[in-house]
């Protein structure tokens, strides 16, 4: 199990990461953050708490039955995934994480995301 510093030092290291962030759906509020740069994470964190609760709601409003396994937002220079955390003392909690387009690789993003968060104790 790892601690919150060393997920997130791990999330950090995958190619092209901007910032990462662990949020509280509830409050808003990070957690925990690295990186930035001129990405301010708490703004971030803030109205990334706005998208997973619209899509929960119309998630209801549409009678589905289901989860959020990720959310992914591709800017024109960034990609942003949002994923909700599972696992012991995890519920209610998120991880955003935004990606520099150009150096990323998408899809060895979200795996690596889903693997150091999944061993992630709060």
């Amino acid at each position: 199990m790892a601690n919150l510093t060393n997920s997130l030092a791990a999330v950090m290291q995958l190619p092209g990461a901007i910032g990462v962030a662990i949020v509280d759906l509830e409050s808003g509020m990070s957690l925990g953050q690295a990186g930035g740069g001129t990405l301010n994470l708490e703004v971030a964190a803030a109205g990334n708490t706005e998208v997973v609760r619209a899509k929960m709601r119309t998630m209801g409003d549409l009678g589905l039955n289901d989860e959020i396994e990720d959310i992914l937002i591709t800017l024109g220079t960034q990609y942003h995934i949002i994923r909700p955390m599972k696992g012991k003392g995890a519920a209610g909690l998120f991880v955003y994480v935004a990606l520099d387009k150009s150096r990323a690789n998408l899809a060895m993003s979200r795996h690596k995301i889903t693997e150091i968060t999944s061993t992630l104790t709060i």
